[in-house]
């Protein structure tokens, strides 16, 4: 558990003398920092050296490590006990605008209405459904409250019922490392069956037989998703069937079944190349056969409907993806013909298959577009949407035979909406709007708005922007000012009622779109990947120097977040940029980019080459060290820092900032502050329950108030 210390007048002390040098003068009102011993360790590469001297802190089991986090958390504990109350006022204020007593908009699945429902005063969800109406009794699936009594984490997912609705496998994880143990609910009885398979990603797949599971293993050391087997109920785990194993270290690979449920389907993925296999879901012990054998460079994705795949693909340079169609017989790419061709200024990112629709989910200039078109016909529209900047994606739409398509819509100050729309009628009947309540929030008192930063190379960078009407653009209000730019991903503008508590408060909020992502179309990400990663950084320091110039803010009130590969984008740029702001948030940061890719037995490492490139050639190595936050702090002043990890991370390992946080005491010059919070119970995600989170983002918010001199 989290130890919340008091402070108390008196000198901090420490009592590891091989971790913490305690030369410092006792001082009644001075608190001290731990100061990390340093263990010298050369680490070579391409005939060159690198001196790593925290490299001790890659070993969780040591009792020195441990013991150094905590005093971390210690030192953290101390210099922010001048904020708990307003990290438990913020906590409450933010819970109180939520709905405790909440629930999802149902959706209806082979005989039965599904929703998930929450209680108040309680964190976790209740899953359960009804049989054909609404109106029915309900029936539990599993309360997660109860599931997560004495776990100081859980998580429950890969909910998969079976075809004849009598079964559920679903997964679980209390350690946070997503690693998960499936086991399977009876769901006439509500006995829990004897089967545990452990060392899996959770998610499985039911055959049509609704006794054999098919599920994705992990490897025990790397956690990378590596083999899918075959359970048969009854029996036990360690007689399961191997079906596959993608025996590629760059790939992961992973099980489902076809919305038509005709197929189960086993794919390959890495960063650049997919693969898969089909066998139909009627014939659990037959041989699964490969659609289209992998390509360097050709991504597909495949969807079954009547006689038919249809295939969203990359082939032929499609940069921003097109659609074909080949026979359910004949999969090859030799076989594919053109349904919807590629377009330069159209991102092509989904489709939904309806019986007598195509519903296509692109993006143009970096807004989000659904179209729908009639089978058989020139018929075809888009969906108005009238704000500047939103967000919009399809939602859960099991079933072919209906006009019916639900989406979900929201922006930076509308709360989100989950929407029915009648494709024939052209009738929308909005189902449920996400409640603010407490009564004080009115979308009208926010503007938000899409501007556009140049970047030192001439390349226009789209900001999203949300604040209060009453804010004057001066130069002085505090501006966060958030990113990712990494593996395609894109951040959308949504709506949060969390942060409101920093709107309200005068803060402007911006998400930068730079290179990386795909908010542009794939073009975006190919210039902010591999050889050109630093333009992900220079476009953010080019965003921050626009909204200075632009006086929405200024560098004494510029703040930057980032998180996972959002913590490597801000480390990055303190590096280079540390005049420009006043404070920085990393949360699970992953900075020691070249140890960490030069170590293949770290989860995740080996599936990253395409993005990061492969650290083992000399070239990447080399531009590696260009940017890499660890490898490059040095003697100069740094902003306010405040860095968070789990020591159960399954994605960054803790000792990355860890590492980072002890180089930064050693060199930097300045008085700021440079606090780490470690979750000693949680991993990549943080603290699991629904409230339970908003402790971190109070704590954060906190932080960034407290710079500002807000109090309350």
């Amino acid at each position: 558990m989290k130890r919340l210390i008091l402070f108390l007048l008196g000198s901090l002390t420490f009592v590891n003398s091989n971790i913490i040098a305690q030369n410092y003068p006792v001082l009644k009102t001075e608190i001290y920092p731990p100061k990390a011993k340093k263990i010298a360790k050369e680490l070579k590469a391409h005939n060159t050296i690198r001196n790593d001297d925290y490299y001790w802190m890659n070993d969780r089991e040591n009792p020195e490590v441990i013991s150094y986090l905590e005093q971390e958390n210690e030192y953290n504990e101390q210099m922010t006990a001048h904020t708990k109350q307003f990290q438990s006022d913020l906590f409450d204020e933010m819970k109180a605008r939520i709905k405790e007593d909440d629930s999802s908009v149902p959706y209806k699945l082979n005989g039965y209405w599904y929703l998930t429902r929450f209680e108040k005063g309680k964190d976790y969800p209740i899953y359960s459904r009804k049989k054909e109406s609404l109106d029915a009794p309900e029936e539990i699936l599993f309360d997660v409250n109860e599931m997560a009594k004495g776990h100081e984490y859980y998580s429950l997912g890969g909910l998969n019922v079976s075809s004849d609705n009598k079964l559920i496998a679903f997964g679980v994880d209390t350690v946070s490392r997503r690693n998960y143990t499936i086991q399977v609910k009876n769901l006439q009885t509500g006995e829990i069956l004897k089967e545990k398979i452990k060392t899996t990603t959770g998610g499985s797949t039911w055959a049509n037989d609704n006794k054999t599971l098919f599920y994705t293993k992990k490897d025990d050391k790397t956690l990378r998703s590596n083999q899918i087997y075959k359970h048969v109920l009854g029996t036990k785990s360690n007689e399961d069937q191997l079906v596959f194993e993608e025996k590629d270290e760059t790939y992961n690979t992973y099980i489902y079944k076809s919305k038509s449920k005709k197929y189960l389907i086993i794919g390959c993925h890495s960063t650049l190349t997919s693969e898969y296999r089909i066998l139909e879901a009627d014939n659990p012990h037959g041989e699964f056969r490969i659609v289209q054998s992998r390509e360097r460079n050709l991504e597909y994705g495949i969807m079954h409907f009547e006689d038919s795949f249809y295939i969203l693909t990359n082939k032929d340079g499609a940069t921003n993806f097109k659609l074909m169609k080949t026979p359910e017989d004949k999969t090859g790419q030799e076989n594919w013909v053109e349904v919807i061709p590629h377009r330069e200024d159209y991102l092509l990112e989904d489709i939904d298959i309806f019986e007598h629709y195509l519903v296509i989910s692109e993006r143009n200039d970096g807004l989000n577009k659904i179209k729908i078109t009639k089978w058989h016909s020139d018929e075809s529209y888009y969906l108005p949407f009238n704000n500047e900047t939103y967000t919009v994606y399809t939602s859960i739409n099991p079933d072919f035979d209906t006009d019916i398509l639900r989406y979900t819509y929201n922006s930076l100050n509308n709360p989100t909406s989950v929407i029915d729309f009648n494709m024939a009628t052209k009738e929308k009947v909005v189902l449920k709007e996400q409640e603010v309540i407490g009564g004080k929030f009115n979308k009208e008192n926010y503007k938000s708005e899409r501007v556009w930063a140049t970047a030192e190379d001439g390349t226009k960078i789209p900001i999203s922007l949300v604040y209060r009407k009453d804010l004057k653009m001066d130069g002085s209000n505090p501006l966060l000012q958030y990113a990712y730019g990494s593996y395609g991903s894109t951040i959308d503008p949504y709506f949060s009622s969390v942060r409101l508590s920093l709107l309200d408060r005068g803060f402007v909020y911006a998400i930068a779109h730079i290179r990386g992502g795909e908010y542009l179309g794939r073009a975006w990400y190919e210039d902010g990947k591999l050889l050109k990663k630093m333009n992900t950084f220079t476009d953010f320091i080019d965003v921050s120097k626009y909204l200075i110039d632009q006086k929405y803010t200024s560098e004494e009130h510029l703040y930057a977040m980032g998180g996972s590969a959002g913590g490597l984008l801000v480390g990055a740029v303190v590096n280079i940029a540390p005049e420009l702001y006043n404070g920085i948030i990393a949360a699970v940061p992953f900075v020691d980019v070249v140890t960490t890719m030069l170590d293949d037995s770290i989860p995740l490492t080996t599936g990253e080459y395409d993005e990061w490139g492969n650290p083992n050639e000399e070239a990447y190595y080399k531009y590696m060290l260009t940017y890499s936050p660890y490898d490059n702090v040095e003697k100069q002043s740094y902003p306010n820092m405040l860095i968070t990890t789990g020591l159960h991370d399954s994605q960054v390992q803790y000792w990355e900032p860890a590492k980072w946080v002890a180089k930064l005491r050693e060199l930097k010059i300045d008085n700021n502050k440079l606090l780490f919070h470690i979750n000693m119970d949680a991993g990549h995600g943080g603290a699991s329950g629904r409230f339970e989170a908003l402790k971190e983002v109070a704590e954060e918010y906190a932080f960034l108030l407290d710079l500002e001199g807000i109090t309350e």
